[in-house]
């Protein structure tokens, strides 16, 4: 298994390499680790023990964050290396004021692994939620460096749990603790005699909760709303923009916002094409008042205003249900702000107990959008809604806390 997991690997970093010419976020990802040994052995300051934080992408970063925060603001002395695995993070948060280093992760070879614990120097390590990785872990569980996985949820269909998947528990021995999100998921650690776990928590709630009082004003946003209701559709893809087009004619009353997840100029020229009309939020200025007035669709074409944009709706609709999986539900509902996704949300613990607590609403199609929309018109089931939602993120910050008291309890800090 070893030997087909080092294949796998090779293979993937080959079929980049291959579509880079044609795939702007391939392209990145090998531009980003050529030479990337080297140059992190010229950039980083040696003789220091670092603490580092890997992220797979910009909603790991976003769900670790609290921790990094907190770090920062209580030992300031720290120094922290924080590595990326997908552009989209990286090319992100790659100027983040949290971290004295940020790069992106070297592919996992034994030999990459030996190359880069010998030049950061960990005294312990953090990942986010989920990427074990057998070579990096290995190798630090070889050097007693201890490494903590944060916001870990497991699920009973995942590869770790088959009787075939004994390579992949073998991973997981070499992580120190397990910060889980979900009680659960330490039952399911030790159902494989993983006992280094206890339930903490999502460290995203941490982060969220405080987003209501540190939200933007954004005069263009308030402009075009005005006194209209408005929904406000995060991270959308196109299957969520046609059923969104659809609403939109049906509710003509209504202003709607659309932040779609990918804004390179062909989606954003598809998403005008499919709504006819549209403002674009990079030309607003060049707009008359009757256009702002009299539009119904505004597109956001830029990326890092999502969380504040959410201040603006009556209902959201979040995107990417309707492929591998939804976008972060909990930026809207800290808000206090009903969420509408897709079908496929299943894997994300927060989307469930909003669904159960009739503040997050899962549909499959246009009908069913269309009823769920028309439910949250009646103001008293808009109402308790937006309170359950509210409530929820409320009830359920903390994890930060808990972890912070374990990094300096076993000494890790200071």
């Amino acid at each position: 298994m070893r030997l087909l997991y080092d294949l796998g690997i090779w293979l993937y970093g080959v079929l980049l390499h291959l579509i880079s010419p044609f795939n702007p976020k391939a392209k990145l990802w090998v531009q980003g680790r050529k030479d990337i040994l080297n140059r992190i052995g010229q950039t980083v300051e040696q003789g220091q023990k670092y603490i580092w934080f890997h992220f797979a992408s910009l909603g790991e970063f976003e769900q670790g964050r609290s921790v990094l925060e907190q770090i920062k603001k209580r030992f300031p002395q720290e120094k922290i290396i924080v590595t990326f695995f997908s552009p989209s993070g990286y090319e992100i948060r790659k100027n983040t004021t949290l971290a004295d280093y940020v790069f992106y992760l070297p592919e996992d070879t034994a030999s990459n692994a030996k190359a880069f614990l010998d030049i950061i120097q960990p005294r312990f390590v953090v990942f986010t939620k989920y990427e074990y990785w057998y070579h990096y872990f290995k190798e630090l569980k070889q050097r007693n460096i201890r490494l903590l996985m944060i916001s870990a949820i497991f699920r009973e269909e995942q590869i770790f749990f088959k009787p075939y998947g004994g390579f992949f528990r073998s991973i997981l021995q070499n992580v120190s603790y397990f910060f889980a999100q979900n009680t659960d998921s330490v039952h399911m650690l030790k159902w494989i005699n993983i006992t280094k776990a206890g339930f903490a928590g999502d460290t995203r709630f941490d982060r969220v909760v405080e987003l209501p009082n540190q939200h933007k004003t954004i005069e263009q946003v308030e402009k075009f709303c005005a006194v209209h209701k408005t929904v406000v559709a995060g991270s959308t893809w196109k299957p969520d923009e046609e059923l969104l087009r659809q609403l939109a004619a049906d509710n003509p009353q209504w202003k709607f916002i659309i932040a779609p997840h990918e804004i390179h100029a062909s989606h954003i020229e598809e998403i005008t094409k499919l709504f006819g009309e549209v403002l674009l939020f990079s030309k607003f200025e060049t707009y008359t008042d009757k256009q702002i007035l009299q539009s119904k669709i505004l597109v956001i074409d830029n990326i890092g205003m999502l969380s504040s944009l959410y201040h603006y709706a009556e209902i959201t609709y979040i995107g990417g249900g309707f492929g591998v999986g939804i976008h972060n539900t909990l930026e809207a509902a800290t808000y206090g702000k009903p969420v509408i996704f897709g079908p496929k949300y299943e894997k994300f613990q927060e989307a469930v107990d909003l669904v159960t607590l009739m503040a997050g609403f899962s549909i499959s199609n246009y009908t069913e959008l269309k009823q769920v929309f028309d439910s949250l018109k009646d103001q008293n089931f808009l109402h308790e809604a937006r309170n359950s939602a509210k409530n929820y993120v409320q009830q359920r910050a903390g994890a930060t806390q808990i972890i912070m008291k374990y990094l300096e309890t076993e000494k890790l800090l200071g």
